[in-house]
């Protein structure tokens, strides 16, 4: 279970503290999903920094399957961020001098030694597609190729929570909605908790719970 509570997020400035969050709070549960939408500079991808434990709050509380993120020590911090948090960026985010393979890989690196690991990531290219391009550098790839495989890297250690910044924001209608109905088919597979903040109308109503960021709080859609 994810749990918030009261989360806040501000910066320090010459003219005093800058509020980008306040209060936001809410639960969720293995299986739900929810997509985050808001003009930018509304703090959508600063919300997603705090839950993936990227950034600490300025105030109030986040917990992951009863795990404070923010009161381990660094090492363990990163450790629970590698293995309980999956990312997937508007910009993919793919080492360019690793194959399509590799970067699927990449995770699994820190993580205790599984022979499983790379079953799981031949098996994800496969379900995106990529079974053929296992061996390719993402140069030699297409946007939409590059982002299918980054979903299935973050994936690829079954994170209990998956955070997606503008997953489809770089790309054209067709190849959004197709990696839209990846993320969606990925995700009712894996069954654990998915936040998407997306400026895509199309793709937040893909998902069954949506949100608003206004005036530095999540204010939730009526069901």
């Amino acid at each position: 279970m994810l749990d918030v509570q009261n989360l806040a997020k501000s910066y320090d400035t010459a003219r005093g503290p800058l509020p980008i969050l306040e209060n936001v709070t809410f639960q969720m549960q293995a299986g739900d999903a929810l997509a985050v939408v808001g003009p930018s500079g509304s703090g959508k991808s600063t919300l997603l920094y705090l839950l993936g434990a990227l950034e600490r709050p300025s105030g109030g509380a986040v917990s992951l399957d009863g795990v404070d993120p923010f009161s381990l020590p660094e090492r363990e911090l990163a450790a629970f961020r590698n293995r309980r948090i999956g990312f997937v960026f508007q910009d993919h985010c793919l080492l360019p001098q690793c194959t399509v393979l590799e970067n699927v890989l990449a995770p699994t690196l820190v993580a205790p030694p599984d022979a499983a690991h790379e079953a799981r990531a031949r098996d994800l290219l496969d379900r995106v597609g990529l079974a053929a391009r296992l061996d390719h550098l993402p140069a030699e790839l297409s946007g939409g190729e590059k982002q299918r495989a980054a979903l299935a890297r973050a994936l690829v250690l079954e994170p209990a929570l998956v955070l997606c910044d503008e997953p489809t924001g770089n790309l054209d209608q067709d190849t959004a909605r197709a990696v839209a109905d990846l993320l969606v088919d990925l995700h009712q597979r894996q069954r654990g908790i998915l936040i998407v903040v997306t400026h895509s109308p199309e793709l937040a109503a893909r998902l069954p719970r949506q949100a608003r960021l206004r005036d530095h709080r999540l204010v939730f859609s009526a069901s």
